[in-house]
């Protein structure tokens, strides 16, 4: 069995760097962008800047869907995949910490805002803090567990 079990699947979200947040077109076509997270209560937590695509997406249409995976030799390959809905995070005390844990998450990763061009700098200066809400369907795989026959 290739499965993970819930609890082992939150483990493997919370311990991976980048996921891939798909959302919906107006027209229905699927959009699937790399982004930085944190799990927050068994939701994914990230935030995006307020001019993005992805937040009229969103508001036009929260059904969404997370992968996260990794492994390069079919032996490692490893996956959790979500579908849900993404919700806009507007209460202060959420978006500070989720803002808190990605800060200490991707603090090795970022460079420092002040050192980009005025442009960049003004795109990300307002952030939208968007919440991943998953259904009660998770897709796991581990196949490491069927080359060593782990049994669950």
């Amino acid at each position: 069995m290739i499965r993970l079990t819930t609890e082992e699947a939150w483990d493997v979200v919370a311990g991976s760097h980048t996921g891939i947040l798909t959302t919906l077109r107006r027209d229905g076509m699927p959009i699937a962008l790399p982004v930085w997270f944190v799990v927050d209560d068994h939701t994914i937590a990230l935030m995006t800047p307020a001019g993005t695509k992805k937040i009229a997406r969103v508001r036009h249409d929260p059904r969404a869907s997370f992968l996260v995976e990794s492994g390069e030799r079919w032996a490692e390959l490893r996956g959790v995949h979500f579908t849900g809905r993404v919700d806009i995070v507007d209460d202060a005390a959420a978006t500070a910490r989720i803002n808190d844990a990605l800060s200490a998450k991707y603090a090795a990763f970022r460079p420092r805002l002040d050192t980009l061009p005025a442009a960049t700098q003004s795109y990300y200066a307002k952030q939208i803090f968007l919440r991943f809400v998953p259904d009660s369907r998770i897709l796991t795989w581990d196949n490491s567990r069927l080359a060593t026959g782990q049994k669950r």
